[in-house]
Parts: C-alpha cells; structure tokens; sequence
C-alpha cells in the first residue's frame, strides 16, 4: 500500500513539474516517427531544434505552439507557419 502512495506522489511531482526541453528521441516517439527523420527535418531547418555540443533538443514550447495551432485552425500546421514574421530563411 505504501508504495502505490510513493507512486502517486512521484506521478504528481511530474505533472507538475513542466518540461522545457525534449530529446529527437522522445519527440519522435511522440509523433510516431523514426528518429531519422525528425534529424532530417531539424538538418532541413524544417523543425525547431537547439544545438547544444552535438546533441540537438526540442523546446517544449515549439512543440505547444504546434499543438495550439493544429487545434485552433483545424487545419495542417508545419513548424515553417509558426515562423514569427520576418524570420526567412
């Protein structure tokens, strides 16, 4: 009983505490993709992405910005329309 409570807690904490960053790994596997591809789409400068050393991380907040588009237009949203107006590439 104990640890279903330690359980509980722990899955609270989490909850809570909101994520900045997230790893191509994780992404992909949100979006149901190979991990490959979101590497080509951040290379491609097709989805935001922060390189750090090597290593490449997605800001939670592009990926809210996606999601809040996606629903409130109803409509096909890529990262390229969430481009704050004069940020061609």
């Amino acid at each position: 009983m104990r640890h279903g409570s330690r359980d509980a807690a722990d899955a609270g904490r989490r909850q809570t505490a909101q994520r900045q960053w997230y790893s191509v790994a994780e992404v992909a596997r949100m979006f149901g993709m190979a991990q490959m591809t979101l590497y080509r789409a951040i290379h491609d400068g097709e989805f935001p992405a922060v390189k750090i050393r090597g290593r490449y991380v997605i800001p939670a907040k592009a990926l809210d910005a996606m999601e809040q588009a996606a629903v409130t237009t109803q409509a096909l949203v890529t990262p390229a329309d969430l481009a704050p107006a004069g940020d061609a590439a």
